[in-house]
């Protein structure tokens, strides 16, 4: 087992690695931006090292500072959480070079499933259903008109590299695709500094279910059920639930079955999250992300197996303990994404927080790293928190998710708590009859009202 873990990352993910670090005897080392010093991870970490200014690639993506970080403490591991350089197969490399030790999956893993063309011919190859679509990018001097006629329109247009929601126009006749097609070079260009796109059908009222996994490196894999994240606004996850209110036991044994037997091939290492659009009882490959998801509470919650744990155990050198027969599912979990966020206009909302009271209770988490009198910095993402509860069934999640958000206050600044306390009273909500675009429709006609 490892002595000693840098944790490269920030915010509540960054406390969740501490914890699960904590509980394994390890001892830790946080790192932190100037704009981060009072963070609660530095706080309670044992070592702390100040690795640069507030913008992000002058600290959390400045990997000589983060390698020197683990020299002058000798971690001998980093732990990337997601975002930041949690997908960076150079990142890995670096590490690895340096025999540090990277708790992710191969920088070759890393690197097929960053490129969605290639990941999306890695996925086919490996037996899992594919959206139809290009072959490969699309490129300015292909005939993309023919290309999207024998896909069929509405077609979506992606960036190779991408990630968010960027880079991603839809053309629903072939008069939109040109247009498309110069609007998603350019957005991808500017934001990946790669321009390659794809193109591959748009399906109109899809669920976004995506299968997590865990293996060892040494062929042996297992899936821990799918977690639904159908709400979403443009493309970034609000709200994830699991199991999926759309699945039955069959659909969810046969496509996990169908994910794990793929990692066993390719030999994955550590956690992973398949990711899928599933319309008509068609599950369709959109990426894979080689890292711990947001919302990978949920799929905690329902399985009661520690997923920062066995990351971490399994890129020590350990072996998967768990067999497909050992897991099992137990009630609902529902997850909200906390943002110090306008409710209505989603303008981020930065700013010192004067009180904090997060709800408590059986079946309730609160994955946060704020506190009363925190400042909540303008640099980074506006995640204040996770709320995460668990109930029996569907109905007394739901239940207890209301109950949770009438007792959770964060003043004095403006965050999503409203949007979701009028979720929870809505009627297609507590059917679970939403798809992809719902949230979005949702928010325009209550704009109207």
């Amino acid at each position: 087992m490892f002595s000693k873990i840098l944790i490269a990352n920030r915010g509540e993910i960054a406390l969740r690695i501490l914890r699960a670090c904590k509980e394994l005897g390890i001892s830790t080392v946080a790192v932190h931006s100037t704009a981060d010093a009072n963070a609660m991870h530095v706080r309670l970490a044992d070592e702390s090292v100040c690795i640069g200014p507030p913008a992000a690639r002058d600290s959390y993506l400045n990997i000589p500072q983060l390698l020197a970080a683990c020299e002058i403490t000798g971690a001998d591991a980093v732990h990337p959480g997601y975002g930041f350089l949690s997908e960076n197969a150079r990142f890995a490399e670096i590490l690895e070079a340096h025999n540090i030790v990277f708790i992710g999956p191969t920088s070759e893993h890393i690197r097929i499933m960053g490129d969605k063309i290639q990941a999306k011919q890695t996925a086919r190859d490996l037996g899992i259903p594919v959206v139809p679509g290009s072959d490969g990018a699309v490129r300015p001097e292909d005939d993309a008109h023919a290309i999207a006629a024998e896909i069929g329109y509405p077609v979506l247009v992606k960036a190779a590299a991408g990630g968010g929601g960027r880079g991603m126009k839809v053309a629903k006749t072939a008069a939109d695709l040109d247009g498309a097609l110069a609007n998603a070079r350019a957005e991808a260009k500017a934001a990946f500094g790669d321009d390659a796109l794809y193109m591959e059908k748009y399906l109109g009222k899809p669920r976004h279910i995506e299968i997590q996994v865990l293996g060892d490196g040494k062929g042996n894999a297992i899936h821990l059920g799918e977690r639904d994240c159908s709400l979403q606004r443009r493309h970034q996850k609000v709200l994830e639930e699991a199991p999926s209110p759309c699945l039955n036991v069959e659909q969810r044994n046969q496509i996990g079955e169908i994910v794990a037997n793929a990692m066993r091939k390719l030999k994955y290492r550590g956690v992973g999250t398949v990711e899928f659009l599933y319309e008509n009882g068609e599950f369709y490959f959109i990426e894979m992300n080689t890292r711990l998801q947001v919302e990978h509470p949920v799929t905690e919650m329902i399985t009661g197996i520690d997923l920062v744990n066995e990351q971490i155990r399994i890129a020590a050198g350990g072996s998967l303990d768990l067999r497909q027969e050992d897991v099992k599912f137990e009630g609902h979990a529902i997850e909200c994404r906390i943002n110090a966020e306008d409710p209505r206009t989603f303008m981020p909302s930065p700013g010192t927080i004067t009180y904090y009271h997060p709800p408590g209770g059986l079946g309730v988490r609160v994955d946060s790293g704020v506190y009363q009198g925190y400042k909540i910095p303008p640099y980074y993402d506006s995640l204040i928190g996770k709320l995460i509860v668990h109930g029996r069934n569907r109905v007394e999640c739901l239940m207890r998710l209301r109950r949770c958000l009438d007792e959770f206050v964060v003043d004095e600044i403006k965050s999503t708590i409203p949007l979701f306390r009028d979720l929870v009273e809505n009627q297609d909500i507590a059917n679970g009859q939403y798809d992809i675009h719902w949230l979005e429709q949702y928010l325009a006609n209550t704009s109207e009202s």
